[in-house]
């Protein structure tokens, strides 16, 4: 069956469908990620977006059982190269085709996926539509695509993907060594693995949580998960975190929960113009110099000149532009990174922030709250 994404800005691009029939709309936007298509696909911070892969042949391993990110598939859309007709995995259970369309969800293949990234990376991310149909009309999805432009920055993406109710990660109560808090913005379920290796139980709240519910039950931390679209409209999520950096708790960022930390301390956030989504950034940790290759999935960053009278250092940047990739308190046992440490499949150049966390928790339970140092292996 025919295959249409069309843009804003007047251009399209024909190909095949494959998952499911029919029409969606959303911003589209590229990952040069090599592997981990199931995961991006399932990754909450990818709701309400049309996601093109860089990588030419997509679903050569199938879809394995137990390596989603969330309980569904989040994206609005794919967009492949090339679509592999067979995949050899021997954990695999389905292809990546049954996979969309038991899902409802549309993809196209066969497009030059290289002029499609040339486009946004110049011009910017903007609004597609992507329909199927042997008898679809590529300038109504232009105008289509075109009346939608506003559609993905006016929506709070967070309230869309959170859970709607607590839920427990991890160890038993008895068996926990650290008992934490998740406030759940966007959460991917490889966090949650992580910090249960480590021994900890989370417990992950709707992201409307207020700080007293957070902080209820006296958890050794709070953690504050990744998440979908513009932090402007995560007033009620900034003043949970401001009060529960009042608490003196261990805190951890990640992604979103960087920017929210940022903006509870006064800082200001702003669109990227094609976003940081792939495998393979670049970052340097300011204090020791040290780089490590990280995953990223985010649109918007902190503004760092905002954030220069806050109690809070940049401890980390990107090397490709300069932007803010991490933050340390000054006097708390708070950090986060704009990154993914949890990674899956890779890189895990990262992974040892985790441990950082416990440490803090570790330290805040022995002593009192101390400025938390730049983390290190």
């Amino acid at each position: 069956m025919k295959a249409i994404l069309a843009l804003a800005d007047g251009a399209t691009f024909s190909g095949t469908a494959f998952g499911a029939p029919g029409e969606t709309s959303g911003e589209v936007v590229f990952n040069t990620g090599m592997t981990g298509y199931q995961e991006v696909l399932t990754d909450p911070s990818y709701a309400g977006q049309i996601v093109a892969l860089t990588y030419p042949l997509i679903g050569n391993y199938g879809i394995i059982g137990g390596d989603e990110e969330s309980r569904r598939v989040q994206v609005a859309g794919f967009v492949v190269h090339e679509l592999a007709d067979v995949y050899s995995n021997w954990q695999a259970g389905e292809s990546l085709e049954m996979f969309l369309r038991n899902a409802g969800v549309i993809g196209i293949t066969g497009i030059d996926t290289r002029a499609l990234t040339r486009r946004l990376r110049h011009d910017g991310v903007m609004t597609g539509v992507l329909a199927t149909g042997d008898s679809i009309d590529a300038e109504s999805l232009v105008e289509q695509a075109r009346a939608k432009q506003n559609e993905y920055v006016s929506v709070d993406w967070v309230k869309r993907v959170t859970t709607p109710e607590p839920y427990f990660w991890g160890p038993d109560e008895s068996d926990a060594k650290y008992r934490v808090s998740v406030l759940d913005c966007g959460v991917k379920y490889n966090i949650l693995r992580e910090l249960a290796h480590l021994g900890v139980r989370t417990t992950v709240f709707p992201a409307t949580t207020t700080a007293d519910e957070l902080l209820a039950t006296d958890p050794d931390g709070v953690f504050l998960s990744p998440g979908p679209g513009d932090p402007e409209h995560l007033g009620y999520a900034v003043e949970t975190v401001r009060r529960v950096l009042a608490s003196e708790k261990p805190v951890m960022g990640i992604c979103l929960g960087n920017q929210l930390i940022g903006k509870a301390l006064g800082g200001k956030t702003f669109k990227l113009p094609f976003g940081h989504r792939g495998a393979n950034h670049p970052v340097k940790d300011l204090p020791t110099g040290r780089v490590v290759i990280t995953s990223q999935n985010h649109g918007y960053a902190l503004d760092g000149d905002s954030l220069s009278h806050a109690d809070v250092d940049v401890t980390q940047i990107n090397l490709n532009d300069g932007t803010v990739e991490g933050l340390s308190h000054k006097t708390l046992p708070v950090f986060s990174i704009q990154y993914h440490p949890e990674a899956s499949p890779g890189p895990t150049d990262s992974k040892f922030y985790f441990a950082r966390f416990l440490e803090n928790m570790e330290k805040s339970r022995t002593g009192p709250p101390h400025a938390s140092p730049s983390p290190s292996r």
